[in-house]
């Protein structure tokens, strides 16, 4: 297989593709029912709060494991609104300023650091992502933090071998991404913040 193709990304893409339909769909046809007269009960709650966090993950995470064209751009309002789909109802909040329209490819590595961020916010906290001309700035702040500095160490330190679980391939993914895309990366731990640019 030519070294041109990201395996990883085009499959990224593909399942959330072929997921975002159907998820959609249930959503759709809840709110129908509910057009219908059907009585908004816990069950039918419920499965709307569902499809509306599944949605918003898939989403999410279209950008952040799918593939993305040099030329392919997307909105600040747009990242807003699945910022805040995602976020809804949890302990984590994610602020995200800076310009109305960026490379989706950017946006890519600043998805992948909210959910390395994510990994270690478990308990909540407050993201914020910067962006000027040139540089982003991601920053996360919590009470409580669970940091496993040998995780962390992938990012910087190719030769770093730590057995990376599902929950945590954002990991694994980002220095190959970072690489791609000629950007290095800055991380500053400290008790409390994280602070990540690139």
């Amino acid at each position: 297989m030519p070294d041109r193709y990201d395996i990883n990304a085009l499959l990224g893409s593909r399942i959330c593709h072929d997921l975002i339909s159907p998820i959609g769909a249930i959503g759709n046809g809840v709110e129908l029912l509910i057009m219908d007269g059907l009585t908004k009960g816990p069950e039918i709650t419920l499965i709307a709060e569902s499809v509306a966090s599944a949605n918003a993950r898939i989403r999410f995470f279209r950008i952040a494991f799918g593939a993305s064209g040099t030329d392919q751009r997307i909105g600040r309002a747009e990242v807003q609104s699945i910022l805040a789909d995602l976020t809804r109802g949890g302990r984590l909040t994610i602020d995200w300023s800076g310009p109305a329209d960026l490379p989706r490819r950017e946006v890519k590595l600043a998805f992948l650091l909210i959910l390395c961020l994510e990994t270690a916010m478990a308990f909540g906290g407050r993201i914020t992502v910067e962006h000027d001309e040139s540089r982003w700035q991601i920053n996360g702040l919590a009470r409580k933090m669970k940091v496993d500095p040998a995780l962390w160490e992938v990012l910087s330190n190719p030769a770093a071998s730590y057995p990376i679980t599902p929950a945590q391939v954002h990991f694994a993914l980002l220095p190959d991404e970072l690489a791609r895309q000629g950007s290095t990366l800055q991380v500053d731990i400290q008790e409390g913040e994280i602070r990540l640019g690139f």
